[in-house]
């Protein structure tokens, strides 16, 4: 997988959930897993199709979707709703749509799917052939997991 690929996702994942968030956000070590991973109990997921194919997903806990979606809205959600449910998703898609803006101005052309929001105890995400990229957000919320695997069209 290429860096020119990933950079403007982790890049924008990080300004992003500054702003929102109106707080620190520290990178974690990246590091790549090539198998099923177990996700962490919610998951937003935008699919991308064109010069290349995969998926960006955002996973984090139950517990940090609640607080991230509170602080976004800037009240305290007392409960994993519609409007909770609506601000990881909406949160999902400003990063993404602005990664693809960068990738965009390098020359790449890519189409975005709506991010789709996953929860639930024991999930996996599976990618056939395609190593995940993997970069840990640590935000006063609680940690986010910036997970992209994208392959080249041959």
């Amino acid at each position: 997988m290429r860096v020119e690929y990933i950079n403007p996702f982790v890049e924008t994942a990080y300004s992003v959930l500054a702003e929102v968030l109106n707080g620190p956000v520290k990178r974690g070590d990246l590091y790549l897993k090539s198998t099923s991973m177990p996700v962490m109990g919610v998951v937003a997921l935008v699919g991308l199709a064109g010069d290349v194919e995969g998926r960006v997903l955002f996973d984090m806990t139950m517990d940090t979707a609640l607080k991230i979606a509170s602080r976004m809205n800037m009240e305290e959600l007392p409960a994993f709703d519609e409007l909770a449910k609506a601000t990881i998703t909406e949160l999902a898609n400003l990063i993404t749509a602005q990664a693809v803006t960068k990738l965009h101005d390098l020359g790449f052309k890519f189409d975005l799917t709506p991010p789709a929001l996953f929860t639930g105890e024991k999930m996996e995400i599976s990618t056939h052939e395609v190593e995940a990229l993997i970069v840990p957000m640590i935000t006063e919320q609680g940690k986010i997991e910036v997970n992209v695997a994208i392959r080249e069209e041959n």
